[in-house]
């Protein structure tokens, strides 16, 4: 019999674990206690009282008074929410606490105090018949205009601690802080200094909580103005968070994180919610250009069509559909990039079409179907407070994934295991029980360690192994013959170090993996993935929530654009196009023949470009020369073509390059569904119309398929979706307007369900395969050791995003203007260097000049940067060595040398 409680005068059923307050609002309604300091995603804190209510044994019984937000409901126990004696001591406490606020302030329209003037009224006060004395109120309290988005008027607090406990328990930075005592109680940033001068990373949790406005935004005091809300998909990294889109007369004021949203709660990163000004830049492309004689000419969308059509005929009637080829992109939606493959097979004729996948995550798609059948994350985030181990391996999760990168850190503060494997000293690296700090290109030796220590500690799940997998017998063997002493020496790492990391692994109830570019941008990429499968496999930590295998992946729809099929040998739904059922399959649907040789991968496409053997390039939405390795190779290759088309929406360095340029939208300017790095479906919807002049991406190519003679519907998402769930086997059940608010995990089945955690029972193809790979020194380090002593690896910082094509062009580049190359101190004196100088970057490929940050993040003989600004372009040094079996680009090992070129100020000066 299910457990009852009485509110006010009517019985309801209690849930386990819930308080006075969650009861109320269940069986009454949100917001149906007034409530100051509460927020329903921080813990109970019980410090303002608004909330209070009375409760007793019996209905006849003693009552008293208590906080509703942190008192757990007990059976039987009676409620009562709106006595006088309740609303009389919620008017008495509003009352007390507006003694020392600024009350004048709440004669005018609400600028971010709008929760405050809601509780006023709702406990009845009148504002201008307060009976206290004014306390020593905050007026004098200068306000902190520092940072390029926070704002703090604390004359305006009222001592919540909702910033404070959301900086803590959401975000987990712990910036804010209390300081003083009485009247002189106040909030603080780091050390008591400025925003900007703090540690913030300008997530806005302390915004979107406080109920008064004294920390808030440049952008929220314009909320009230917006006139519609859109909620739609944040465009930057592989979370997808949800966003809240104000709007006015086609104007974005503001950007709010729901807090129903699944993936976010309410949260983001700086990115996502401030990062938007690019939309409306004056920069934006706006009409089509064609590259004449004299350079770019602007020109007619016929024009532009026109001249296209012209030439991609003409290539193909002479040279054939082979030297075409296209490369879509992670930014579009599922429908844009199933478009783009669809033209690129159906229209043209070949299967040369691929996406940014390639390089970045594609060893983790070939990696995992190898050894579960399917190439994408097993388990959902949802699943991390659940686990009782972490392994994050190659990844960076609080810069490259903020969000779910705080609910990681989250767990690993509240005493989850964490292990990392990282040859930087990443955040979360700092709260692991087990860094692993490894040189760069040895994970497949420590994994193999790792997998030495379990076997021979017998901590292997046998009952899993014995009925899930198979070939473990072989795998096994192959591994006990390893040499533990080598491979400590090759990889750097102690082997008491590993063993114990190892032994935690194993022995955890629940463990759960996750990795990210510096796993997958390697040489031997493909097969360390199949190595971090294998582990899971052998302690059966796969199939059930809190474990699993799940890679971050590093754009919004990296996941959407390789499942849609933008990829040379598997079409969408990763059918493999050379098999004839593919070949029906495809042919049934489209109605038109499609190719069966697997096309160019993109290193092929611009080794076949140089060749000659490529004549014409459609480019949708990538900006390779920035974000490909050896740029002097990608230049050399994309000037050697006959045509070159770029859909952007700004002027990047590969735009420079095109013969013609297509203005495109933004993702705010569009709808459709984006995929994010746990399989879920989301709606992208357009918040504003497109600016004057320029088409979405899914609109540009439709148009193309109708003019060279394919009637392509669309590209209404819902449309095109249609055709791709008959297409995709996991997306039979989706449906656009089915999809909700939170969307749905694939494989959608036909009757809408859909799939939290993959491979419960069985793998897709039966049993789980389990792999050995040996390792081997990448061939850069081969190859140029010698010469170039250093290896230089790759990654991101929290302000941009890869190229930065949109965050440069927002006030991130003030918190963040130029690429840094982070040097070891040791390795610094050796080759006398500073802190802040200059210094000159090169391999045997090019050179860049960058400033130096002197750091134990990274280890002797390893240094580190980033590839956000075209300004340095830092793929200029490195290199075409790529994963030997995915062509995955070797990002993360770089054979190269330093040497100091300007002293800092003497640099400073010369680059101001």
């Amino acid at each position: 019999m299910s457990k009852t409680a009485t509110l006010d005068g009517h019985e309801f059923p209690v849930v386990d674990g819930e308080t006075v307050l969650e009861f109320i609002e269940r069986h009454h309604r949100k917001g149906a206690v007034p409530t100051l300091c509460y927020d329903e995603r921080l813990e109970p804190f019980g410090s303002c009282r608004v909330c209070s209510v009375q409760i007793a044994p019996s209905a006849d019984g003693p009552r008293r008074m208590v906080a509703s937000c942190h008192t757990p409901v007990g059976e039987g126990m009676h409620i009562f929410s709106e006595t006088e004696l309740v609303k009389k001591l919620r008017r008495n406490i509003v009352e007390l606490v507006l003694t020392d606020y600024p009350i004048e302030t709440l004669a005018s329209e609400p600028n971010g105090d709008a929760e405050l003037q809601t509780v006023i009224a709702q406990v009845g006060l009148d504002v201008s018949a307060i009976r206290y004395a004014p306390g020593k109120n905050h007026q004098s309290r200068e306000t902190d205009t520092s940072h390029p988005y926070m704002r703090a008027n604390l004359s305006n607090c009222i001592n919540c601690y909702r910033c404070i406990r959301a900086c803590d328990e959401i975000q987990g930075e712990q910036v804010l802080g209390m300081h003083g005592r009485g009247f002189d109680n106040r909030i603080i940033m780091g050390a008591d200094t400025s925003f900007k001068e703090s540690p913030c990373v300008s997530c806005g949790a302390c915004a979107e909580t406080c109920p008064t406005g004294a920390i808030t935004d440049v952008f929220r005091p314009r909320i009230p103005e917006a006139t519609q809300v859109t909620r739609t998909i944040c465009t930057y990294c592989g979370v997808g968070c949800n966003l809240d889109v104000h709007t006015k007369a086609d104007e974005i004021l503001a950007i709010t994180a729901p807090k129903d949203a699944v993936v976010n709660a309410g949260h983001t990163c700086l990115k996502g919610r401030y990062a938007f000004r690019f939309q409306s830049h004056p920069d934006r492309l706006r009409t089509p250009l064609i590259r004449r004689e004299g350079g770019f000419e602007p020109a007619t969308w016929d024009e532009a069509y026109d001249f296209i059509q012209e030439k991609l005929e003409s290539i193909r009637d002479e040279c054939g559909p082979d030297a075409i080829a296209g490369i879509s992109s992670a930014r579009c939606t599922n429908e844009e990039n199933y478009l783009m493959q669809k033209f690129i097979r159906a229209v043209i004729g070949t299967n040369n079409i691929d996406c940014c996948a390639r390089v970045c995550h594609s060893p983790t798609s070939l990696g995992m179907q190898k050894t579960f059948g399917t190439g994408a994350a097993t388990n959902s985030i949802e699943c991390i407070p659940k686990t009782d181990l972490m392994m994050v391996i190659g990844a960076n999760p609080t810069t490259a994934h903020p969000v779910t990168g705080a609910k990681m850190k989250q767990a690993a503060m509240k005493g989850t295991t964490l292990i990392v494997i990282d040859p930087i000293e990443t955040e979360m690296a700092r709260y692991a029980q087990h860094h692993l700090a490894l040189r760069p290109g040895t994970n497949v030796a420590l994994l193999n360690m790792m997998i030495y220590y379990i076997i021979a500690e017998g901590l292997v799940d046998e009952d899993f192994v014995s009925t899930r997998c198979e070939a473990y017998d072989a795998f096994a063997e192959d591994i006990r013959t390893l040499d533990i002493g080598s491979l400590e020496s090759i990889t750097g790492v102690d082997r008491e170090q590993v063993r114990s990391a190892a032994v935690a692994y194993a022995s955890a109830p629940n463990a759960m993996s996750f990795h990210g570019l510096g796993v997958t941008e390697h040489t031997m990429g493909t097969r360390t993935v199949t190595l971090i499968a294998d582990l899971a496999m052998i302690t059966g930590n796969i199939g059930r929530e809190g474990v699993g295998v799940n890679p971050l992946r590093g754009q919004n729809n990296v996941q959407g654009a390789a499942d849609m099929g933008a990829q040379p040998h598997q079409g969408a739904g990763y059918l493999d196009v050379t098999k004839a059922d593919s070949y029906d399959h495809y042919t049934g649907i489209y109605g038109t023949d499609v190719p069966t040789a697997i096309g160019y991968k993109i290193p092929e496409m611009f080794n076949a470009a140089q060749a000659g053997d490529l004549k014409a390039l459609w480019l949708m939405g990538e900006d390779v020369v920035q974000t490909d390795p050896n740029s002097g190779h990608v230049i050399e290759s994309l000037e050697n073509l006959e045509l070159l088309v770029v859909q952007e929406i700004f002027m990047t360095e590969t735009a420079k390059l095109a013969h013609v340029i297509l203005p495109a939208t933004t993702f705010l300017e569009k709808s459709g569904t984006f995929t994010n790095g746990e399989r879920r479906i989301q709606r992208v919807l357009a918040t504003v119309p497109p600016l004057e002049g320029t088409r979405t991406d899914g609109q540009i190519i439709v148009d193309m398929m109708n003019r060279m003679g394919y009637p392509q519907k669309g590209p209404d998402p819902a449309i095109v979706l249609e055709e791709i769930a008959q297409v995709v086997p996991f997306f039979r059940g989706v449906k656009w307007d089915e999809l909700g608010e939170n969307g749905k995990q694939w494989p959608v089945l036909a009757d809408g369900s859909d799939t939290k955690i993959m491979h419960r029972d069985q793998f897709k193809h039966g049993l789980g395969k389990l792999h050995f790979y040996e390792w081997e020194e990448s061939q850069e380090i081969v190859d140029n050791a010698a010469n170039f002593p250093f290896i230089l690896t790759t990654g991101r910082k929290l302000e941009h995003y890869n190229c930065g094509t949109m965050t440069r062009r927002t006030a991130n580049s003030e918190l963040l203007s130029e690429d840094i190359l982070e040097i070891h101190p040791r390795d610094a004196r050796a080759k006398g260097i500073t802190d802040g100088d200059l210094v000159r970057l090169f391999s045997k490929r090019g050179e860049v000049k960058l400033h130096s940050k002197l750091t134990r993040s990274v280890k002797p003989g390893v240094i580190y940067t980033t590839f956000h600004f075209p300004e340095q372009l830092v793929n200029y040094v490195t290199s075409n060595v790529t994963d030997r079996e995915t062509l995955c680009p070797e990002y993360k090992v770089v054979a190269v040398d330093i040497e100091r070129v300007a002293p800092a100020m003497a640099s400073a000066s010369s680059e101001g």
